[in-house]
């Protein structure tokens, strides 16, 4: 199984697994052959149809195993499968990076429901909305006026009088300055969330 990596500076796993983001673009790669659609999707680093591990930290993971357990009746399996995980990867790398993470270990899944190519730009603006940007209200107490933005997990809000407007500032802080004006090919991936069961989570994983 494969795992994806969604920015947490910007709060989009957390996005992903609230149901607010369910759509993401990736740049092309440079070497990828453009023109016959069938042997461009060939190259596609996703396919339709492929469940997808969402990556998060050991740390993470645990936090979220002793929030089910509360939640559960301080079920005390649960309890006993949360601290067995955390005796077993606390010391490694992926306890603090979701990069060295398993992706088999990884609770939370997306099952990609279409795949396409297309220029940056080229976005919706509902699309815009998919992929993780909000419409803020007045009445939602961020701004007087309301509009389209993004948050950060510094508190930070970040908000434009267009979803387009929002998406272009979102996408650079991302994927780096000038992603939006330099307009590159990128794969478009609709996604769905597969359900997880911290309940069959036990600590016999290698």
């Amino acid at each position: 199984m494969k795992k994806i990596m969604f920015n947490d500076e910007y709060l989009l796993t957390q996005a992903v697994l609230r149901g607010y983001k369910t759509q993401t673009r990736r740049i092309v790669k440079d070497d990828t052959p453009l023109g016959n659609f069938e042997e461009t999707m060939k190259h596609a680093p996703y396919k339709v149809g492929e469940v997808v591990a969402v990556a998060q930290s050991y740390k993470i993971m645990y936090a979220e195993m002793i929030d089910d357990f509360a939640k559960h009746n301080y079920h005390l399996l649960r309890e006993e499968s949360a601290e067995n995980f955390k005796k077993q990867y606390d010391n490694t790398a992926g306890w603090d990076n979701k990069m060295f993470v398993k992706a088999e270990l990884m609770p939370h899944k997306i099952k990609i429901t279409s795949v396409r190519i297309e220029r940056l730009q080229d976005i919706s603006d509902e699309d815009c909305l998919r992929e993780g940007t909000s419409h803020y209200t007045p009445a939602d107490g961020q701004d007087t006026e309301g509009g389209f933005g993004f948050k950060s997990y510094k508190g930070g809000l970040y908000l434009f009088d267009t979803a387009r407007d929002a998406f272009a500032t979102f996408i650079d802080k991302v994927s780096g300055k000038g992603t939006w004006e330099s307009n590159p090919y990128v794969w478009v991936y609709d996604f769905e969330l597969k359900s997880k069961n911290y309940g069959a989570f036990t600590s016999t994983q290698d």
